[in-house]
């Protein structure tokens, strides 16, 4: 296979993936991508010599749904339908269609943010728990609060690595002499 899937499509910019399977040789087949999620999206391949050109132009992205899809590309001749490969990828807003605020955090980031003001606000609250005329709080312990913050810190730089081509593990500067 020449090219795959992204994970990651940006509406509003163009799209465009060269796959080769030369099993499915044309004229007799077909490559179709299927995307079902916030809305359902079908491109159809172009073929140029051993290769399936998928492409949409950036105006047909823009119209594109922001959200998670499932995704399903399939060979198609005229007798049967073939499943080549699966998955999921997220389309991505289009920035320039925006024209207010806009936060491109993940999940991981906004809970992330969100927690730390939660710890750095106990700074200055030595109380768990209190009552009022009937009325009680009982605040999440600190150490809940550290290890949530934890999780979250992992999830945040993991994705951050990913982007990166991340490396595993860290990395130890070493000199001999």
């Amino acid at each position: 296979m020449a090219g795959s899937i992204p994970s990651e499509i940006s509406a509003g910019i163009t799209f465009g993936v060269s796959l080769s399977y030369p099993e499915y040789a044309a004229p007799e087949w077909g490559l179709t991508l299927i995307l079902r999620g916030p809305q359902a999206i079908t491109v159809d391949a172009v073929r140029d010599g051993d290769e399936f050109i998928f492409s949409a132009a950036a105006d047909t992205t823009a119209a594109w749904q922001p959200g998670a899809y499932w995704w399903q590309l399939r060979a198609i001749d005229s007798f049967e339908t073939v499943l080549l490969e699966d998955g999921q990828l997220r389309v991505l807003e289009d920035l320039a269609a925006g024209s207010g605020a806009f936060d491109g955090r993940s999940h991981a980031e906004k809970v992330l943010e969100a927690v730390e003001a939660v710890i750095e606000g106990r700074a200055s609250i030595d109380q768990q728990s209190y009552s009022i005329n009937n009325r009680s709080l009982t605040r999440t312990p600190l150490a809940d609060l550290l290890k949530l913050r934890a999780v979250y810190r992992a999830q945040v730089q993991a994705a951050k690595a990913g982007k990166k081509g991340g490396r595993l593990g860290r990395m130890h500067r070493v000199r001999f002499s």
